[in-house]
């Protein structure tokens, strides 16, 4: 594969699938300078990556792994330099619209970021669609697996809802 020809495909994965990226980015990195930082490790390991992508599962499957693990990566990383912990700005988590903010959009993204990122992942993976089978693939966990620890998030995040 040429040069030319990776970055076309990495242009138009980049274009097609920018959402689901920053849905990515905006669950790991909590504020601009570390979404930047974040989004620019995820798109330069996509890059890195295209001549490794054997057509074995869909693009956005692919993506979604690929991106997860950098991101889960760089957020340990990130963690071995900070020594403190940052606020989250939960207007922050929220797609940028015109229109007014959801406060239960809002409180989801919070307690989305407040999981482990096993958990973190799964959530994002089922709010996006993927099935318990592509969830499986993607975090390398088995399917049953991925049915307990989603029957064990929602219950969660009932009762934090419940409680709110």
């Amino acid at each position: 594969m040429t040069e030319n020809e990776i970055n076309h495909i990495f242009q138009t994965w980049l274009k097609q699938h920018k959402a689901l990226l920053f849905k990515i980015v905006r669950s790991y990195a909590f504020n601009e300078e570390d979404r930047d930082d974040l989004f620019q490790e995820i798109a330069i390991q996509v890059w890195r990556s295209v001549t490794s992508f054997k057509q074995q599962s869909a693009v956005t499957t692919w993506l979604y792994r690929v991106a997860l693990n950098t991101a889960i990566k760089w957020t340990a990383k990130e963690r071995k330099h900070q020594d403190r912990h940052e606020s989250i700005d939960v207007s922050q988590h929220i797609i940028e619209s015109h229109q007014p903010p959801d406060d239960r959009l809002a409180w989801l993204y919070e307690e989305i970021a407040q999981l482990n990122e096993v958990d973190r992942s799964l959530t994002l993976l089922l709010l996006d669609g993927f099935s318990y089978k592509e969830m499986s693939k993607i975090l390398g966990i088995s399917e049953s697996n991925v049915g307990v620890k989603i029957n064990r998030i929602k219950k969660h995040l009932t009762t934090k809802s419940e409680k709110s």
